[in-house]
């Protein structure tokens, strides 16, 4: 997965864009979008995945799956949302008058289940407040290389341990996949994954298995860095050869304008 996203933040069009300037533009729609009305969320999603898919010639098979990933998120907190359950006795006019579309069924124990009306635009703002900030973060990180936003965060005057745990922390997740897809395709070659208790076996191994091979792996990194003299400093290099594109610079900051007109106009 970090070969690919890295090949794609090499390889695309805007790749050669300032990346200041793409990361300002990522923090002004993330900024509107969590305080926008969903519409302009939604709005802001549609537009980022234009810059995605055709400016940037990310292919969509694969910015879908990315974006509908940390979305599960989102998806796994829905049923907290929507479902409400009171007592019988205290299913009173108020709450009838909250029920959605008259999803309402009684429970055994004097309980009534209900889909909150409430909570259905409570979900709403979510899916699309989460759907527009994870296309901001996607944009960033699938049109501009992680080494360029590490150097523009360093001139913005950000503490240096903030960058190297950011440096650290990106290289280690990889690092943990990589090593848990080692464990799962040793352990589908010796038929370890056949019956329910075996998988749940094979699960705790795997997780004992990763643990282990982590902290060997982050002790190697360690003195690999005390071997290279390493003096509390992580230094990344990045290439300079960047050049602006004006069409691009109008049409990020007329759109940008639009969706605050727009999203002032709807919240009056």
């Amino acid at each position: 997965m970090s070969h690919r996203i890295d090949a794609l933040a090499y390889g695309n069009r805007l790749r050669w864009l300032p990346p200041g300037q793409k990361l300002a533009f990522a923090a002004v729609l993330l900024l509107l979008g969590l305080v926008a009305p969903p519409l302009v969320q939604g709005l802001i999603s549609l537009w980022l995945a234009l810059w995605i898919v055709v400016y940037a010639a990310i292919p969509a098979r694969l910015y879908l799956p990315l974006l509908l990933l940390p979305l599960g998120f989102a998806i796994a907190s829905l049923p907290a949302l929507l479902l409400q359950a009171v007592p019988l006795d205290a299913f009173t006019a108020t709450a009838r008058g909250d029920v959605w579309q008259q999803l309402a069924r009684p429970l055994a124990g004097g309980w009534m289940v209900y889909v909150s009306q409430q909570g259905v635009g409570q979900a709403a703002l979510l899916i699309s407040r989460s759907l527009a900030a994870s296309s901001c973060l996607m944009f960033v990180l699938l049109t501009t290389p992680f080494s360029e936003l590490i150097a523009v965060l360093r001139r913005l005057r950000l503490p240096p341990l903030l960058l190297e745990l950011l440096v650290l922390t990106y290289g280690f997740i990889f690092t943990l996949m990589g090593i848990a897809s080692e464990l799962w395709v040793a352990q589908q070659a010796r038929a370890g994954r056949r019956g329910w208790r075996q998988r749940l076996k094979s699960l705790g191994v795997l997780v004992a298995q990763l643990l282990h091979r982590s902290l060997a792996s982050y002790r190697g990194l360690a003195m690999g860095l005390a071997a290279r003299g390493f003096d509390g400093e992580l230094r990344v290099l990045a290439a300079e050869r960047h050049r602006g594109s004006p069409r691009h610079q109008r049409e990020a900051i007329a759109g940008c304008a639009l969706l605050g007109a727009l999203s002032l106009g709807l919240g009056r």
